[in-house]
C-alpha cells in the first residue's frame, strides 16, 4: 500500500506540467471564453462567471488532455495505436487527438453509450466498440484488449498527461479573473477538478474548489466524505459525464488534498440548470456541464458576494433529452 501511494504521489502533475501542456495544445486549440453572467449573478447574489468549454472543437474540455497525452507518446506507441474506454467525451478527446496525430484509436463504450457521442467518435475516425452494462465493464474489456493486442491503454483518469492538459483551463481562469474566490467544477473521473485545482491553488491557495456530483452517481462524493475510496453501485444519471461508479487512485488522491468540498445535485436540478443556461447565455450544456450552475443555485448562502467561476464543461446533450427538458421546465421561474 505504501509503495502504491508513493507511485501515485510521484505521478501527480505540477504547475510546470500544466504550463508545458499549454505550450503544446495552443498549437491546436484556441482559448475558451470566460464571460460574466448578469442574470445568474442576480439570482445567486454572487459575481458569476462561466467558463465555456462547450466551445471546444468536440464540445467538451477533455480535448485538452487528449492532445497533450498523444503528443507526448513515443513514436512506436503511436504506430501501434491506442485504446481507451469512455461514455463519450473522453473517447471523443482521444479520437480527436488520434486523428490530429495520425494514430489508430479504438474506443470501448458501454452498451448504453449516448448515440450522438458514439457517432461523433466514429466520425473522427475511431473504431467504436460497445460492450458491457456500464463504463467499468467497458474499461476492463479495453484494458484486457490492450494487453492482447500490444497497444497503449489510456486510462480516463489515472493519467498525469490528461490531468495536466485539462489543467490549462485553470491557467486561463486565473489569467482572466486573477481575484476569483471560488471555482465550482463537475466531477466524473476527476481529471478537470484535479488539473484546475493544481493550476488555481498554485497561484492562490485561498481559492476554494467545490466539486459537484450527481445524486444518482455519488461514488466520489461518498469516498471524499469518508476519506476512503469506495465503489458505489448507484450510477444511474442522465449526466453521462458524471456517471462513475468508483473513484480512481490518482485523481482521488489529488481531490483529497486540494478540493474544499463536494456537493450533490439532483437530476431535476441539472435539468433546470440546462434550461437556465440556454435561456440566459444561449449555450447548450449537457448534464455534467450544467452541474456547476445547479450547484451555484443550491449554494446561494455560501457564494453570496464572492467571485465565482462555473465550469460549463461540455455541451454534448442528446437532442431528444434537450427537447424533453424544454417541455418539462418551460414555465419554471428561477428566483
Amino acid at each position: 500500500y505504501f509503495l502504491v501511494e508513493i507511485c501515485i504521489m510521484n505521478k501527480t502533475p505540477t504547475i510546470h506540467n500544466i504550463i508545458n501542456a499549454r505550450n503544446i495544445i495552443y498549437r491546436y486549440l484556441l482559448k475558451t471564453p470566460l464571460y460574466f453572467s448578469s442574470y445568474i449573478s442576480k439570482i445567486t447574489g454572487a459575481e458569476i462567471y462561466i467558463k465555456f468549454e462547450n466551445h471546444q472543437p468536440i464540445g467538451v474540455f477533455k480535448v485538452r488532455g487528449g492532445l497533450n497525452k498523444l503528443y507526448n507518446m513515443q513514436d512506436d506507441e503511436k504506430k501501434r495505436g491506442v485504446i481507451t474506454a469512455s461514455t463519450g467525451n473522453h473517447g471523443q478527446s482521444i479520437a480527436y487527438a488520434a486523428k490530429t496525430f495520425g494514430v489508430k484509436a479504438t474506443i470501448l463504450g458501454p452498451l448504453n453509450t449516448n448515440p450522438s457521442k458514439a457517432e461523433a467518435m466514429k466520425n473522427l475516425g475511431a473504431e467504436v466498440i460497445l460492450y458491457g452494462k456500464d463504463f467499468d465493464e467497458a474499461k476492463d474489456y479495453a484494458y484486457n484488449k490492450s494487453k492482447e493486442e500490444n497497444i497503449t491503454y489510456i486510462h480516463p483518469a489515472n493519467e498525469p498527461l490528461l490531468i495536466a492538459g485539462v489543467g490549462t483551463m485553470g491557467l486561463e481562469i486565473i489569467e482572466d479573473l486573477p481575484d476569483v474566490n471560488i471555482l465550482i467544477n463537475p466531477i466524473g473521473g476527476g481529471s478537470s477538478i484535479c488539473g484546475n485545482s493544481i493550476a488555481l491553488k498554485t497561484f492562490n491557495p485561498d481559492i476554494k474548489i467545490i466539486g459537484v456530483q450527481a445524486e444518482r452517481a455519488p461514488a466520489i462524493f461518498k469516498s471524499y466524505k469518508t476519506g476512503k475510496m469506495k465503489e458505489d453501485p448507484l450510477c444511474d444519471t442522465f449526466a453521462d459525464g458524471l456517471a462513475t461508479r468508483m473513484p480512481y487512485e490518482l485523481t482521488f488522491s489529488i481531490i483529497q488534498k486540494m478540493v474544499d468540498d463536494i456537493i450533490l445535485v439532483s437530476e431535476e436540478e441539472m435539468e433546470k440548470a440546462i434550461l437556465l443556461l440556454f435561456k440566459t447565455t444561449r449555450n447548450l450544456a449537457e448534464g455534467a456541464g450544467a452541474a456547476s450552475t445547479a450547484a451555484a443555485l443550491k449554494l446561494k448562502n455560501i457564494i453570496k458576494g464572492k467571485k465565482v467561476v462555473l465550469l460549463l464543461s461540455g455541451g454534448n446533450l442528446e437532442y431528444s433529452k434537450f427537447v424533453e427538458i424544454l417541455k418539462k421546465w418551460e414555465n419554471y421561474k428561477f428566483e
